[in-house]
């Protein structure tokens, strides 16, 4: 079958001659129907790439090569790319990182991450299921594997097959896995667990935070199984204490903080929405010399950015009022709708609203595993500050 050639308004050529990966649903023609994973041809003016069409959705094309419709060797080489940017993981003995970041790498909506010998994809369209195959290979010639397993996030809610996992290959991991980190061991669940198992992105923010806990007291809020508790605890913290709503969260954490043979006796859970264990803390004068913000995102499109923002400085101001003066509040936002800068101006609101100053030591984003092209600013999406409050 002849390939379908899409042409857009030339005003858009700057931006995907830079190479964005995305053509938006309202700047394709308004009667075009097309059945998911349609490889086209996009034109702009005089220039060409070749993409996945996606029937659903704001973003109606994602691009993948201006030279050539992908083949397997094509997706081979990309996954290869990939894998050798991660070297540097694998000499320090990490077993778990993201070995795919989607348009980070090339493969725009699918990731796929590593849990020792257990891969998971992620697939964020419905086109991305004509790659899988592809995909299932490329990653099987290139890591001694055990199985790949597949969570989709396209799914609708309702769907049948939405929240559950799909082996594509292999064999299923099992439901107490363990996985290295820098040292640390974490037993992951890669069938129900948040993310794929592991909140990789926070890597090298949990070893920063170990370097700054030795004989402070920490809160952990939105701590899931404990991964930033760890790091502190090693890091000689004389007491942490974990807070999430969770259910079997608390198993989940203890089950890490014996794994490590750290001291249970120095760490706490707290079973709670964290909003309101911080409201009381405050009321009770509960002050801590480090307190951990990693809430989840709070806007998942443009639509939400406001809403997220006032959930963003209201979480934050109560959280300062829990630190010991002179003490630091490290505070993340996983949102690509919110920028880094607006994330420093919500602060400082928030802040203000409790006549606290944050004096901003470190800031950072992803690890080396979410890199961001830099052509594509919203893969940008981690905020992760550190401040001492005056």
């Amino acid at each position: 079958m002849p390939l379908r050639e899409i042409r857009l308004s030339p005003s858009l050529k700057e931006r995907l001659a830079q190479g964005h990966p995305w053509v938006y649903r309202n700047h394709v023609p308004p009667d075009l129907h097309l059945p998911s994973g349609t490889w086209v041809k996009i034109r702009c003016a005089n220039w060409t790439s070749f993409g996945l069409w996606d029937a659903k959705g704001s973003i109606a094309i994602r691009l993948f090569s201006p030279r050539q419709v992908p083949d397997a060797r094509w997706l081979r080489d990309q996954v290869s790319f990939a894998w050798e940017l991660r070297s540097p993981l694998r000499d320090q003995d990490c077993t778990a990182y993201r070995w795919l970041f989607g348009e980070g790498d090339g493969l725009p909506g699918i990731t796929v991450d590593l849990y020792g010998e257990f891969a998971v994809v992620q697939t964020y369209m419905e086109g991305a299921t004509v790659l899988l195959d592809w995909l299932v290979d490329a990653l099987k010639s290139i890591a001694p594997l055990q199985g790949v397993i597949l969570r989709s996030q396209h799914i609708d809610r309702d769907a049948e097959f939405a929240g559950k996992t799909q082996l594509l290959w292999g064999e299923n991991p099992p439901i107490d896995l363990v996985v290295r980190e820098y040292g640390l061991q974490f037993q992951v669940n890669l069938q129900t667990g948040q993310k794929t198992g592991l909140f990789l992105d926070h890597r090298d923010n949990r070893r920063f935070v170990e370097g700054m806990s030795r004989d402070r007291t920490v809160l952990n809020c939105f701590c899931y199984t404990a991964a930033f508790s760890l790091y502190a605890l090693r890091g000689g913290a004389s007491h942490v204490t974990s807070v999430d709503i969770g259910k079997g969260l608390a198993e989940a954490a203890e089950i890490n903080v014996r794994l490590n043979g750290l001291n249970l006796d120095r760490h706490r859970f707290a079973t709670a929405d964290c909003f309101d264990w911080l409201d009381a803390a405050v009321q009770q004068k509960k002050t801590f010399d480090l307190v951990i913000l990693d809430p989840p995102s709070f806007a998942k499109s443009k639509q939400n950015r406001f809403a997220a923002l006032r959930a963003y400085t209201k979480l934050n101001s109560i959280a300062l009022r829990c630190v010991a003066p002179g003490g630091f509040l490290v505070t993340a936002s996983c949102t690509s709708q919110i920028s880094p800068e607006a994330f420093k101006e919500m602060l400082a609101a928030a802040g203000g609203n409790c006549q606290r100053q944050l004096q901003i030591i470190h800031e950072a984003g992803q690890a080396i595993d979410h890199p961001v092209p830099a052509q594509f600013p919203e893969g940008r999406y981690l905020k992760f500050i550190v401040g001492r409050v005056r």
